[in-house]
């Protein structure tokens, strides 16, 4: 068996949690709600504060998706009860980003302003000013995701200088540039 499809996923104070007859599984905590149509072969039931993912055989396809359709239903339970969030950087001499509304307005380097207009559901935060700190929180982590992935591709860090934006605690390694001279 998957050892991730077979785990219970542990269902907190709050949220509930409803299954519908065509395997539409509703996930709620307050205002905040999630919804996921699961395959059909996947048998989804809730036993004892925790939901339970099981597969009719032990068909590779089967075995895929029991894994995959645990970890989407925990996501969408850690989702409504804590949240998720993505933190961007943005380094670079002159380059800023600012909200305008709820619009993210970025000035990395073009001749004009690249806005960003986030999803539904995703709320987009900045702070300091070297490096600027973006922050990106959400209910569904797909979406959380995809946002900070399209924010950083607007100018992704550059090898010879390290200027750009990237995802906090990413790693760049710097290249040593013309004639082989260190870089700083």
């Amino acid at each position: 068996m998957s050892r991730i499809g077979r785990m219970p996923i542990p269902i907190p104070k709050g949220v509930a949690v409803t299954i519908d007859p065509d395997n539409t599984v509703t996930v709620t905590a307050g205002p905040k709600a999630l919804a996921f149509r699961c395959h059909t072969s996947m048998t989804v039931r809730e036993e004892e504060g925790s939901l339970l993912v099981e597969r009719p055989s032990d068909r590779k396809m089967h075995k895929q998706l029991h894994g995959t359709t645990r970890a989407i239903l925990a996501s969408m339970v850690h989702g409504v009860s804590e949240g998720f969030e993505r933190i961007l950087e943005v380094h670079g001499l002159g380059y800023r980003a600012a909200l305008r509304g709820k619009d993210l307005v970025l000035q990395v380097g073009y001749s004009h302003e690249v806005v960003y207009t986030p999803a539904e559901g995703l709320e987009i935060v900045t702070e300091g000013t070297n490096p600027v700190l973006i922050r990106i929180r959400g209910t569904d982590k797909q979406k959380v995701g995809q946002a900070a992935a399209e924010i950083r591709r607007v100018r992704s860090v550059e090898p010879y200088k390290g200027k750009g934006i990237r995802y906090r605690g990413e790693r760049v390694r710097l290249k040593a540039g013309k004639a082989g001279r260190a870089a700083k």
